[in-house]
């Protein structure tokens, strides 16, 4: 079980005290992670009921969220740190629902895992940085976390227009862009990042042996990881991010 660090009352008025994020002189910046900590393998200090994530990131959340809220929208949280055991749940349903429900080929169903999900180490929300939001104000039905509840006419389409105008003030960075050109996952107008700490995260992963590492992976499917298809991974799901992330 990851340990969790709550502040007390990280609420509205809380929240009113801190000063922005100093994105130069970030406290983690210089911090050494390890391979384990990067992978989601290891407990790491988590702030807010509800919100966890690493403490720079929580006091800028919650910077963002009184300022959305002056703006009528209610920041909320859907998803944010998930550990190795949660990322490896989440592949695991998806390659049996694909593989037995749905009579996809292993490499199939692989391909079709990684259009939005990470392969268990290497997800984003492994770092205490990453948050996937919508507006609690709306009310709406199903999956919230589809492209088209956050475009015209969706429910959520007021709150992204906020977000494109106001986040990077607060240093966080949508991590999945409708950039044409973009390969990988696909577009993810929920997913933001927190940049100054997972951008020295990202470089200090990309310094590992990421080969490596989804070679010893022990997962549902993971036979039939080729070399071919770890390069391209890389390449394209972790590294094809928004450049401001890079």
């Amino acid at each position: 079980m990851q340990r969790r660090s709550f502040i007390l009352k990280s609420g509205i008025v809380g929240a009113v005290a801190l000063t922005l994020p100093n994105f130069i002189f970030s406290q983690e910046q210089d911090m050494e992670y390890s391979v384990q900590e990067l992978m989601g393998q290891t407990d790491i200090d988590l702030y807010g009921k509800g919100i966890n994530l690493r403490k720079e990131a929580h006091d800028a959340f919650l910077k963002m969220k009184v300022a959305a809220y002056s703006d009528g929208f209610d920041l909320k949280i859907v998803s944010s740190y998930r550990n190795y055991a949660r990322q490896e749940g989440i592949w695991e349903r998806k390659y049996l629902k694909y593989t037995q429900n749905e009579n996809l080929s292993p490499l199939d169903a692989i391909e079709k895992i990684v259009e939005y999900s990470t392969i268990p180490g290497t997800s984003r929300h492994h770092w205490g940085t990453d948050i996937d939001i919508i507006d609690g104000y709306q009310k709406t039905t199903g999956d919230v976390l589809v492209p088209e509840k956050f475009e015209a006419g969706g429910p959520f389409e007021d709150i992204k227009i906020w977000m494109d105008e106001n986040a990077q003030k607060y240093g966080f960075h949508l991590v999945y862009t409708n950039d044409k050109k973009r390969r990988g996952f696909k577009y993810e107008p929920w997913h933001y990042s927190y940049a100054p700490i997972s951008i020295p995260m990202l470089t200090q992963f990309r310094s590992k042996n990421i080969m490596r590492l989804l070679h010893n992976q022990d997962l549902l499917g993971s036979e039939h990881f080729t070399t071919g298809f770890i390069k391209s991974y890389i390449v394209n799901n972790i590294l094809d991010i928004n450049p401001t992330l890079l």
